[in-house]
């Protein structure tokens, strides 16, 4: 589990599926067992209150995504509301779960690496940027309709590390490489 400080009021959570394994929770119990995902929330705020020294009280937002090979990201927003009593705890839990799968690599010749696997697999799609030093290889569900996610991911896997990065951020601040079509340009220009 990642902790970091967003501001004075909000920070992230970051748990892997494996994190959550260690915690006794599969990725179906965070939508059917709601004692065990209760409890889930109530550890890590209690353990954000500690690392980060933050004092939760009165309502909190919090916004759950669930993202396909990376884990669970977690946004809570302190209300700042003044209320008359102080010493209870709401929230207000919200949760997503995102369709796209982002992979972060070292270099670019591990995309191309990883390239050779997928073309192999029939994949042909990808989108590829560069940002803070790293490459990105995103694919986006329509991409994976006719794959083996978990195929995917193990091959993925072998030579990136998944991402919290989303979509949004890396069109926004990264510099696109290969905007569509990523794997198969790839393989045309680079094998």
């Amino acid at each position: 589990m990642r902790l970091e400080r967003l501001s004075h009021n909000k920070f992230k959570i970051f748990l892997t599926f494996d994190d959550l394994v260690d915690r006794g929770l599969s990725r179906e119990d965070l939508w059917y067992d709601l004692p065990s995902v209760h409890q889930l929330f109530h550890d890590m705020m209690y353990e954000a209150t500690d690392e980060l020294g933050i004092e939760l009280e009165g309502m909190l937002l919090v916004q759950v995504y669930l993202m396909q090979a990376q884990g669970m990201l977690i946004v809570v927003t302190q209300d700042e509301q003044e209320e008359e009593e102080e010493d209870f705890v709401e929230m207000k839990v919200t949760l997503d779960e995102s369709n796209e799968m982002m992979f972060a690599f070292q270099s670019f010749e591990d995309i191309i690496h990883v390239s050779q696997h997928l073309f192999q697999q029939g994949m042909l799609g990808g989108a590829v940027y560069h940002m803070d030093q790293y490459y990105y290889l995103f694919l986006d569900e329509e991409e994976m309709t006719f794959h083996n996610r978990e195929h995917l991911i193990a091959i993925l896997s072998e030579f990136a590390s998944p991402s919290t990065v989303t979509s949004y951020r890396l069109k926004e601040y990264g510099k696109e490489i290969f905007p569509s079509e990523a794997v198969e340009q790839i393989q045309h220009y680079f094998n």
